[in-house]
């Protein structure tokens, strides 16, 4: 995210709080899934979806990176019906232990959300093998 200037990172953090809004994530939640820095209260996120830009940092932008590529591979799986990307997320998976994606990317950090990214992007997961 440095190299993007402060208006880019704005309309940035815009996206990806719509993005989480649409998946129905809490603002607790959302600040979990993003890593923001401790002791950032859930009321912040409206600060993100209006004109408050995410901070700089490593962890929120490879998050922003995962999110983003979750969100495109589940509009390419679901490119007639806009909400299936959300009850698909809130849906209990095998997969995952029987818990819904949400849960993982939320409760098991980065990894979590690696690890769904990792399910729904073949092309992601093989680019780590190699």
């Amino acid at each position: 995210m440095h190299e993007l200037s402060h208006e880019q990172r704005v309309d940035l953090a815009r996206a990806v709080i719509s993005i989480l809004d649409h998946w129905g994530l809490s603002a607790a939640d959302q600040v979990t899934i993003l890593a923001l820095p401790p002791g950032t209260r859930p009321g912040m996120i409206r600060q993100y979806r209006e004109n408050k830009a995410l901070p700089d940092d490593a962890e929120v932008a490879e998050r922003i990176e995962h999110l983003a590529g979750i969100a495109d591979a589940l509009r390419t799986s679901h490119p007639l019906n806009g909400t299936m990307d959300a009850i698909w997320l809130h849906t209990a998976n095998r997969r995952f232990d029987d818990r819904t994606p949400l849960e993982v990317m939320i409760n098991d950090g980065l990894s979590g959300v690696i690890a769904v990214r990792a399910h729904l992007d073949c092309t992601f997961d093989w680019s780590r093998l190699a």
